[in-house]
């Protein structure tokens, strides 16, 4: 199979993976955002977060939105080194954030070995208007390598992506990011090569790079998460198949 998913802490599970195993890290992890205050950002549920009172979903909750700013960054720091050992010499790392937990997502990254190298922006085209303010309609990929980067792959890779969340039958997530971004994302790693996302969701970091040709560690701690990203990531291997990969039985 060109993807594993293990069910867990992320922490946990990427200790036991060996070094130098995967190509590139492109992971949403949670942002621990969210909120007017910091009682607002540490008190209440991703759900209460992220979903409007008239969202007409009942998407499942999701655990790891309740740190403060200096226990995010503590976190993210450990967690970045632990996937810095498991990136080859030159691999990438890409890590979505928002404007409020971008410089402390800027310092971890640097802060757990790894070679700042720019910030990408999501567009969100559909993002609701602020009336007497600027609407937030973007979002943010901090990005950075293991060490130098081979500079003889001919890819070219924009730095501004414009996509929808999805939205009706297609949303599976609370915080879902659109598959077509992420497939323009796992370009980063080569082809054949490995992409780990240890924040999985609901797995279209995995979808993509199979959709790609890329193999994928994902790695999700909420059960119910687990199961979606499981069923989307079969389905994905499903559309990749040829006939020659297919053995018709008699």
């Amino acid at each position: 199979m060109p993807f594993s998913l293990h069910r867990g802490d992320a922490l946990t599970v990427l200790s036991g993976l060996p070094d130098d195993c995967v190509d590139a890290v492109i992971t949403d992890p949670p942002y621990n955002s969210g909120g007017r205050t910091a009682k607002e950002r540490t008190s209440r549920t991703a759900k209460q977060k992220y979903t409007s009172a008239d969202a007409g979903h009942g998407l499942a909750d999701f655990t790891g939105e309740n740190m403060d700013q200096r226990s995010y960054g503590f976190w993210l720091t450990q967690i970045m080194t632990e996937a810095h050992r498991l990136t080859k010499p030159g691999g990438a790392a890409l890590l979505f954030t928002d404007w409020r937990q971008l410089p402390i997502t800027t310092d971890a990254l640097q802060a757990a070995g790894w070679l700042w190298r720019g910030i990408l922006v999501w567009h969100k085209p559909q993002a609701r208007p602020q009336k007497g303010r600027f609407t937030q309609n973007a979002e943010f990929i901090v990005w950075g390598s293991n060490g130098a980067m081979d500079n003889s792959r001919a890819v070219y890779l924009p730095g501004l992506y414009s996509a929808s969340q999805p939205s009706g039958a297609k949303r599976k997530h609370i915080t879902q990011k659109p598959v077509e971004v992420m497939r323009e994302l796992v370009k980063i790693a080569p082809e054949r090569g490995t992409v780990l996302d240890f924040c999985a969701g609901s797995g279209s970091t995995g979808v993509a790079a199979v959709l790609e040709g890329r193999d994928a560690i994902c790695v999700e701690k909420t059960p119910h998460y687990a199961q979606v990203a499981a069923d989307r990531l079969a389905e994905a291997v499903s559309q990749t198949l040829t006939r020659d990969d297919c053995a018709l039985a008699a």
